[in-house]
């Protein structure tokens, strides 16, 4: 993970005090001479100040000593537990095991675990083999090979477990797509253009952009060889009938659709999805205050990844989502379409 990570990933974890990235990096202060871990107390040094290692090793090289307030060295044993199942997502992994590795009972480990990430252990190394499962297939792997390489053990629990969270059979997603049918349909908004898209489940995907081009293309990136069909006006009732609502609800202030929503992701992303689809109208939290009410305030960061995820503008309102100092933040359709969402649903609420 350290090496995925920039310089705005480090201090955004420093200023959270994200306890979810203890153990995953450390931070130096050269003014003072120590270091610590993301979730220690002390208030932040300027950040021209800080320096990041990945062990508390390299800081140690470094001269710099254990801060006393957070005791770097002094790991949550949770993180130590999610390490290992990150590490070994693709075999057989026990609640024994994990707790021989933690020196939790496997009890705790399965209550507290759940707390801190908002899922089991199980779960959590499901959705981690789905992704690699995922990959495995985009990239060009044969079904048996990604199959084998994710750690299924056999077809049968490739079923089992995917839950039908990529929307079609591994074959299908294995060839981009191919033979799923998709409708979609375009139109212009307020906003811009939207695109809607739909599998026989219901919309898998709503985006926004400036031109039908970019919008299409989005839509084949996801699903290259997908027989995706155009809706003409009057052709198709249902996916007609939801992107017009939905257009007078962004462009007009109309009453929010109720629209069949395919979600397409892992167990904690739809977790994650379905908690911003209770937010209300108006109502904006922090990524901090987000993931305080879905009961995992260690998971900040998780939380705005699968956020940035989410494929569905709108109806799963992640722009009711705000930078803990209450700037707008990221948003994936730019953040002039967030502010203008954010301040039309302030109007209708007031």
């Amino acid at each position: 993970m350290f090496e995925e990570m920039n310089e705005q990933d480090f201090l955004n974890a420093i200023e959270n005090r994200d306890k979810s990235f203890d153990g995953k990096f450390y931070y130096g202060v050269i003014t003072t001479g120590v270091y610590c871990k993301p979730s220690c107390p002390s208030r932040p040094a300027l950040p021209e100040n800080m320096r990041f290692f990945k062990t508390c090793e390299e800081a140690e090289k470094q001269s710099l000593r254990p801060c006393k307030k957070c005791n770097p060295r002094d790991v949550n044993p949770l993180v130590t537990v999610a390490e290992y199942i990150e590490n070994h997502s693709d075999e057989k992994i026990t609640l024994e095991t994990l707790s021989e590795i933690s020196k939790l009972s496997p009890h705790h480990i399965q209550r507290k675990f759940k707390a801190t990430y908002g899922v089991s252990p199980k779960e959590y190394q499901n959705g981690l083999r789905l992704n690699n499962f995922k990959s495995a297939l985009k990239s060009g792997d044969d079904i048996a090979g990604a199959i084998y390489e994710a750690g299924y053990g056999s077809s049968s629990r490739v079923y089992e477990q995917i839950d039908g969270r990529i929307g079609m059979t591994p074959a299908a997603y294995r060839a981009g797509g191919k033979g799923e049918e998709i409708s979609y349909a375009i139109r212009t908004c307020s906003l811009g253009r939207i695109i809607m898209a739909a599998t026989d489940r219901g919309v898998c995907m709503i985006h926004f952009g400036d031109t039908e081009q970019e919008l299409l293309d989005q839509l084949r990136e996801e699903y290259p060889h997908a027989v995706l069909s155009r809706t003409p006006k009057r052709s198709d009732a249902h996916l007609n009938q939801w992107i017009e609502v939905f257009e007078r609800h962004i462009s007009h202030g109309a009453k929010k659709p109720e629209i069949p929503l395919h979600l397409n992701g892992t167990a904690f992303q739809i977790k994650v999805w379905r908690f911003l689809m209770s937010v209300k109208p108006g109502e904006v939290l922090s990524y901090k205050e987000q993931a305080e009410r879905m009961g995992i305030p260690s998971a900040v960061r998780a939380v705005a990844s699968a956020n940035a995820r989410n494929n569905i503008g709108v109806l799963v309102p992640c722009h009711r989502i705000l930078r803990g100092d209450g700037s707008l933040g990221g948003f994936r359709w730019g953040l002039d379409r967030k502010r203008a969402l954010i301040d039309a649903e302030r109007r209708q609420k007031s």
